[in-house]
């Protein structure tokens, strides 16, 4: 009964593994995503994200926690879904835990944008070294305000599209007090050395 079971199991990985390689070599030229990051330590909380193509749709992507990555080995990187169709302006309100403030900003995308987005770039498997579209959009979101948009394929091979300052706006820091309680559990001890650092991003 346990071979069936073995059996079983490495014949469900290969058939999905095989849908995976599929994906990745034919479909990445119409899948768009948008992502969020946020630097190391500095953890944000999105309260509404809303997006809009001109005379097509306007619609709302969940929010919640962004605690990594920027840069490096793990970004930038983060949480988000599929985007259909690639929208033309990002609505983004989120929530500092290591400042305590709320920012909001409507960002309006390059136009070239899409364009930049079907550039491909080099991209690392376990097999080869293709070129696959940057087909994954990720929207940085720093101390101070600071918001950076990237497009890319793979971590490694981002490059940085938009810079942007988001304007502070009114809202009750109290909303999150438990989960602000839980975040400088983590991470006051950092905050304390190291600051904002708002000259870096």
């Amino acid at each position: 009964m346990l071979t069936l079971y073995l059996r079983s199991a490495v014949m469900i990985a290969l058939v999905l593994g095989q849908g995976c390689a599929s994906y990745s070599s034919e479909h990445t030229k119409d899948y768009r995503r948008i992502s969020f990051a946020a630097p190391e330590h500095y953890e944000v909380w999105l309260v509404d994200v809303l997006m809009e193509k001109s005379g097509e749709r306007s619609w709302r992507q969940p929010g919640g926690t962004v605690k990594c990555c920027w840069r490096g080995p793990k970004g930038p990187a983060g949480p988000g879904a599929q985007a259909d169709p690639f929208p033309e302006m990002v609505w983004v309100h989120w929530f500092s835990f290591a400042e305590q403030r709320y920012y909001a900003h409507l960002i309006t995308l390059p136009e070239n944008i899409e364009s930049k987005m079907r550039n491909p770039g080099r991209v690392i498997t376990n097999e080869d070294v293709r070129q696959v579209p940057r087909h994954n959009m990720t929207i940085g979101l720093a101390p101070g305000g600071q918001i950076v948009v990237w497009v890319q394929s793979q971590i490694g091979n981002e490059m940085e599209v938009l810079r942007s300052q988001a304007e502070l706006v009114d809202g009750d820091p109290s909303d999150f007090s438990s989960l602000t309680e839980a975040y400088l559990q983590k991470h006051s001890d950092y905050l304390e050395e190291n600051g904002l650092q708002l000259d870096k991003w």
